[in-house]
């Protein structure tokens, strides 16, 4: 595809989600950019089939396969990974397989400037919302990937609206710490909501195929090989039901919250990110020469070394190079490894820990009373949401701050 305008590219994975796609697909159709491809690929394993227990999701994706075959939508590319014989084979299984095979696709037949969104297929947005995404990468062309904004509609199920709220405050608590802490791996990981140029993906060589997470693993290949935005005036409203296509993220986390098992999704201590922001903060003087940090110890037993400086010391001798290299070290996924090791030496409750964060960082500020009493187990939803608004907006604006600076 020889193009002189950037083209954006929809990726779209697909499983057991007849009743959900349509409503993804009406928001394509009305969609104010022209000329934009969508690329669905349902899927499933090939032991599905053999399985009675997942045997109706085999029936689901013959359905929604149907249903693309003659769906009226331009330039839509369908990839058949669920038909007899054409389904995962071991060891390509899972979300993640899905999202490597679309993009890889579509790396190969895109420009290098063309952009990728990644959809999840119970998604909705606005008519400008690819429109509004070509539109940020051509401001910021230096830019590797985008977090979008998010935000997840309540609906009739009490109970259900219950267990999305206190995960989406999960998140939102936990992207706002971190963006104190100083680093820059302060997004939310939502593969319904994240978007890159062609060349960007190329320069990571992909996306890695993960059962789960695997939209967490791209959005940090891409902060550690460059600029990553998160901030958009179009937000993505992932689907809010409790799903099992995945071992961990939303869905699961919705089951699990729904039996009240929340002991993986953690509101942890803020003075556990302070020592994240303390470490990061003495980057700079590492440089020179070793100095103690909050996280030494964790450091230490994880990767088995002493000075876990030292290499980055005798291979950087810029300083610059060098602050870039310890993050590239301690990234996303370490930080959230020592905050959950920490946590569980010396757990505190949520409630408290979001009480304390809100009363260091937005005093005076937001819902005070509704956080002051709030009991996750029994407050209304009314007031639950009421707080999930507060960070909504809170995040969004610093997330626009950073975008004016």
């Amino acid at each position: 595809m020889q193009k002189n305008a950037a083209t954006v590219h929809v990726a779209l994975p697909a499983m057991n989600e007849r009743y959900y796609i349509e409503e993804t697909l009406r928001c394509l159709q009305k969609q104010s950019l022209q000329g934009f491809h969508t690329w669905v690929c349902v899927n499933q394993p090939e032991s599905y089939r053999n399985n009675p227990e997942k045997k109706h999701i085999c029936e689901n994706n013959a359905l929604t396969l149907e249903l693309l075959r003659d769906y009226p939508l331009k330039n839509m590319h369908i990839l058949d990974y669920s038909s007899p014989g054409r389904g995962w084979q071991e060891g390509k299984l899972g979300v993640g397989m899905a999202r490597k095979t679309l993009m890889d696709l579509i790396l190969a037949e895109a420009s290098d400037d063309d952009i990728i969104v990644s959809m999840d297929a119970d998604t909705t947005f606005g008519e400008n919302y690819l429109a509004s995404v070509l539109e940020l990468f051509k401001k910021n062309p230096d830019a590797m990937g985008l977090a979008n904004p998010y935000y997840h509609p309540l609906v009739e199920d009490e109970q259900l609206n219950r267990a999305i709220l206190r995960y989406e405050i999960y998140m939102r608590y936990y992207a706002l710490n971190m963006r104190f802490t100083g680093t820059p791996y302060c997004f939310s990981p939502l593969g319904s909501a994240m978007a890159a140029p062609v060349r960007a993906i190329k320069k990571i060589g992909g996306l890695t195929p993960k059962k789960s997470g695997e939209d967490f693993y791209f959005l940090q290949k891409l902060t550690k090989a460059g600029r990553l935005l998160n901030y958009n005036t179009e937000v993505v409203y992932p689907g809010t039901r409790a799903s099992d296509r995945v071992f961990f993220g939303t869905g699961p986390a919705v089951i699990r919250g729904l039996a009240g098992q929340w002991h993986a999704y953690p509101l942890f201590n803020p003075e556990l990110f302070d020592d994240v922001r303390k470490t990061i903060e003495l980057f700079p003087r590492q440089f020179e020469c070793p100095h103690p940090t909050p996280m030494d110890d964790f450091l230490k037993t994880h990767l088995r070394c002493s000075d876990v400086y030292a290499p980055l010391r005798k291979n950087h001798k810029d300083p610059n190079r060098f602050i870039k290299a310890c993050h590239e070290k301690i990234d996303g996924l370490r930080i959230l490894q020592f905050l959950k090791t920490s946590h569980n030496e010396n757990p505190r409750p949520d409630e408290e820990n979001l009480r304390s964060f809100c009363q260091r960082h937005f005093p005076g500020k937001g819902p005070e009373k509704e956080i002051d009493k709030l009991d996750f187990s029994v407050s209304d939803v009314e007031i639950i949401n009421k707080i999930r608004n507060f960070l909504f907006e809170t995040e969004l604006e610093l997330q626009k701050y950073d975008t004016s600076k």
